[in-house]
């Protein structure tokens, strides 16, 4: 269980740096766009080739098919939820933080990462192997998401340190979903942990397609598709080497 939540606080202290970034070193909206776009592309990789595929060899197609919807529309509710409550532009870097609500922000960045952080606690079941290329994924793809709200967080003026120490706190929530993942479901019936792993790939594809991908567009244009196949070729030939 200690190891699951090491190896899922790793994941999610890429949000304290891209943070400090964000807030410190703030790239332009167009490059801000191009990594978000990038970080997309290893996720969608890692999710198809180091989530489903593995997910798929455990527990069959019914397993990864029934988890994926569930993932998806698991997401799409919460999200509406928190879109709803004022968390709609929790990932954008022009300051729209301001016209939403603090708390359903919070709420809406942590449910984006929480599936990561599952996925990462139950692969060590499968076993007991870590996925590397899907930690270093959520790693790269955690730096412009938090880089980007970062930024508009601040235009909205919110304060440095309370952004920081935002971001700190979902790194440590995310710490104890890795591990409590990994803690509820050892011992599990293997099609259980094969439905577990779709179900957090559904949420990921979900929450990329809706939410990462539609504002890297926006902020950096016909770019982005070059941008994201590349990410998706680095993991690929990372996950085959």
């Amino acid at each position: 269980m200690w190891t699951a939540a090491f190896w899922g606080l790793a994941g999610g202290s890429s949000l304290v740096l891209g943070a400090l970034l964000g807030l410190y070193a703030p790239l332009n909206k167009t490059w801000v766009a191009l990594i978000m776009a990038l970080g997309a592309g290893v996720l969608v990789s890692s999710v198809a080739f180091e989530l489903m595929d593995k997910a798929f060899g455990q527990g069959g197609l019914d397993a990864v098919s029934i988890g994926l919807l569930l993932g998806a529309l698991a997401f799409f509710l919460g999200d509406l939820a928190v879109n709803r409550a004022g968390g709609k532009h929790r990932k954008r870097s022009s300051g729209q933080q301001q016209e939403g609500q603090a708390s359903a922000i919070v709420l809406g960045t942590l449910m984006d990462g929480i599936p990561e952080s599952i996925a990462i606690g139950v692969s060590l079941l499968a076993g007991g192997k870590l996925s590397w290329i899907f930690v270093a994924a959520v790693f790269l793809s955690n730096i412009p998401e938090s880089l980007s709200a970062s930024v508009g967080l601040k235009r909205a003026g919110h304060r440095p340190i309370r952004i920081l120490l935002m971001w700190l706190a979902i790194a440590l929530l995310s710490a104890m979903a890795s591990g409590l993942g990994y803690a509820a479901l050892r011992g599990a019936d293997v099609n259980l942990t094969a439905g577990i792993q779709a179900f957090a790939a559904g949420a990921i594809l979900t929450m990329l397609s809706s939410t990462m991908l539609p504002e890297a567009y926006e902020e950096g244009g016909a770019m982005i598709g070059l941008a994201t196949t590349c990410g998706f070729l680095a993991a690929f030939t990372l996950s085959h080497l």
